[in-house]
Formats: C-alpha cells, structure tokens, sequence
C-alpha cells in the first residue's frame, strides 16, 4: 500500500544505522528470536529499550542526541505513554530543562494521573522508545490534544514503521532501523512451530 503524505512531516535521524545499530547489539538490546509487539504484530527481531537505557550514561547520550534537534520546537513539557517511555522522556527532558510527565492506561485508555497535567496552549513533545504502527503514541498525543496540547513533535529512540507512521509533526528519532514484521495470520515464524515471545509493557 502506498504511504500518504501527510502535510507538515519532517523525520531527522540524529544517528546512522551502523552507529545506532552497534550500541543495541553491544548493550544487548536488540534481541532475536520470535516476538509478539505491543502493535498486535509478530517480529524477528525487538528492541529492548530497558535494557539500553539501565546504563545512565547511555541514556544521556541518546537523549541528549535527539534533544539537540528537538531545541528549536521549544517545547513546554515531555510526554511519554508509560511505561515503557518514562526513563527516555524524564531524560530528554532533563536536557531541554523542562517538565517531564507520563500517561497511564488502567482502564484500557490512556489518562493523566498523580497530579500530571496539560493546560491549554502547552507546547507538547511526545517521547517514545520505539515505533511501530504509532498505536501508543497516538493514542497518547490525542489525549494531550484534548486537553488543549499541542504537539509540536514527536521524539523516538528507534522508528521501525518504515515510513508508514507518517505523523502531522516532525519526527526526531536516534535511529531509523529496518526490522520486518508480519501480521500473525501470515507469520512465517509461526508457520515453522515457534511461539512467539512478548517482552513489552502495554498493559501498563
């Protein structure tokens, strides 16, 4: 199917796909194997961002890669969809020198909780570790919308939607990583016998 442009989308890549690749495979972040996403797709591969970012001077190197491209949105407050985003988009945060607050989902729908809020006209940068259909953080950005946010732009650590995601706000992301994906009906992997493995953290 042939992407949409969508007016306004601009994607800056702030490291190449070697540089970017080395540190998930030196950090054991990229795994390899059979696996379930948070998008309802099956993978060969997966990026494990908690395992990139347990190593604080790791994480302040990406974060403070993406925040350099993400200065000029001037953006009020950080949100990320917990909790998979929260230790990225506390640190991108911490290197622009503003709020930092995550979204919840106990009820199946994403909520701002423990006294996090948005006024009217804030300007909005979401935070996500990686991307796929863009599920999560749309529902999240439409959240802030409802509140009268707006999104200035969108922050990843890895963008793996191979242009399908295609937001109306520039897309700042570390690494900019092919990886396939197959829906479940047609997955080769389960074809072959192999179950697959689900690591992330959507219920949250």
């Amino acid at each position: 199917m042939q992407n949409k442009e969508v007016p306004g989308y601009v994607k800056i890549v702030t490291a190449g796909a070697a540089e970017s690749l080395s540190l998930f495979e030196d950090t054991g972040a990229l795994l390899r194997g059979h696996f379930l996403l948070s998008s309802g797709l099956h993978s060969d591969c997966y990026f494990q961002c908690a395992t990139l970012l347990e190593d604080p001077v790791t994480a302040a190197k990406i974060a403070k890669a993406v925040a350099a491209r993400c200065a000029d949105l001037k953006p009020d407050v950080v949100l990320a969809p917990a909790m998979g985003a929260v230790i990225f988009g506390y640190e991108l945060a911490r290197q622009l020198g503003i709020r930092s607050i995550f979204a919840e989902r106990p009820n199946g729908t994403f909520e701002l909780r423990r006294g996090f809020h948005i006024t009217k006209g804030q300007r909005v940068l979401m935070a996500e570790n990686v991307v796929t259909t863009g599920g999560s953080i749309d529902e999240t950005a439409l959240m802030a919308q409802q509140l009268g946010g707006e999104i200035v732009g969108y922050a990843l650590i890895v963008d793996r939607s191979q242009g399908e995601w295609r937001p109306n706000a520039p897309v700042i992301t570390y690494a900019n990583l092919k990886a396939q994906t197959y829906d479940p009906i047609r997955c080769p992997l389960c074809a072959a016998g192999t179950r697959a493995h689900k690591p992330g953290s959507r219920s949250f």
